[in-house]
């Protein structure tokens, strides 16, 4: 009985081994190609001389002090860019009339007889910068950022014949995931786009 009891567990043993070795799995193999494109912030620069936004700036010459430029600086957002946080920053250079004779020894232009006009929208920054309070999508035209310049009636003979030159410079970086508002904004670019406008007086 035993030994037949041991051929039978050799056999169900064996049958056990075939059958393993006859099976088969069915099996599937998927692939998915995601693409993910990132966004780009970009931004035009440009300069008027109406509130209209018809004239073009174009470089003054013979300002008398005490005279307005109107000055209409507009930074756009470019159709596709993301939205954008924007900043500008202004510089004021006065260059002498070296053949002017009325300009004393030593003497050095004072940038603060040139007066801009910002608009309402832009808030100076302790840094210098004006910010733009408000987001500016693609296609979309923030409020001026400067409206006017203004020679000082104050300015004396040694200014005469001088060239001030107001540079623009002009940032923008994303608004998504960067700040509730322009003051919490992060990653300003190192990089300007700048926008030379002359007058000369």
């Amino acid at each position: 009985m035993k030994r037949k009891l041991l051929i039978l567990s050799v056999l169900v043993i064996c049958v056990a081994t075939l059958a393993a070795g006859t099976l088969a799995f069915f099996t599937s193999d998927e692939m998915a190609h995601n693409v993910i494109t990132t966004g780009k912030v970009k931004i035009t620069l440009s300069e008027w001389a109406d509130k209209e936004q018809t004239k073009p700036f174009v470089d003054q010459t013979g300002v008398m002090p005490g005279k307005t430029i109107n000055k209409y600086v507009v930074i756009s957002g470019d159709q596709g860019s993301a939205s954008a946080w924007v900043r500008v920053k202004f510089d004021i250079n006065i260059q002498l009339d070296k053949n002017n004779p009325r300009i004393p020894q030593g003497f050095k232009p004072d940038t603060k007889l040139v007066k801009l006009t910002t608009g309402a929208d832009w808030v100076q920054g302790a840094d210098g910068w004006y910010y733009y309070t408000k987001p500016l999508t693609a296609g979309e035209k923030a409020s001026p950022a400067l409206e006017t310049v203004t020679f000082e009636p104050t300015m004396g003979n040694e200014y005469q014949g001088a060239v001030a030159t107001v540079t623009v410079q002009a940032q923008a970086v994303q608004t998504a995931n960067n700040g509730d508002t322009v003051q919490d904004a992060k990653g300003w670019p190192s990089a300007d786009t700048g926008v030379d406008g002359t007058v000369t007086g």
